[in-house]
């Protein structure tokens, strides 16, 4: 089974910024798609970013200009580096991988997920 371990969630003020990792425990060259996505009680879990397998991205129109992700598969790793964030951000934020290209996916299609990481952005 492929692990995957998120880290670098925390409280910031609003305008400030936070380097989210995740870690698979397998090479990631494997994974067409890699993404982040976030969840908030009572709302559905929603996309942020995703990232193909050649370093092509998309983001949530809600996350534009602010938020890059990445993906290094030499460390196996994918990471969320989130700027100028907003109290609206504030979720618990996951990552997740599948063997599909990206454009063939939905969120709940991926098939690894990671645990999550919070995030909480205040006034």
């Amino acid at each position: 089974a492929v692990r995957l371990v998120e880290s670098g969630g925390g409280s910031v003020q609003a305008g400030g910024s936070l380097t989210l990792s995740c870690v698979a425990s397998t090479s990631t060259y494997s994974f067409h798609c890699m993404g982040w996505f976030r969840h908030v009680g009572g709302k559905e879990r929603e996309p942020v970013a995703t990232v193909s397998l050649g370093g092509e991205p998309t983001y949530a129109d809600a996350v534009k200009g602010r938020f890059t992700v990445s993906r290094e598969n030499r460390e196996n790793t994918l990471r969320l580096q989130m700027n100028s964030l907003k109290p609206d951000d504030t979720a618990m934020y996951y990552c997740a991988v599948d063997h599909k290209y990206c454009s063939d996916l939905m969120p709940a299609m991926f098939r690894y997920w990671g645990q999550g990481t919070q995030v909480t952005v205040s006034t």
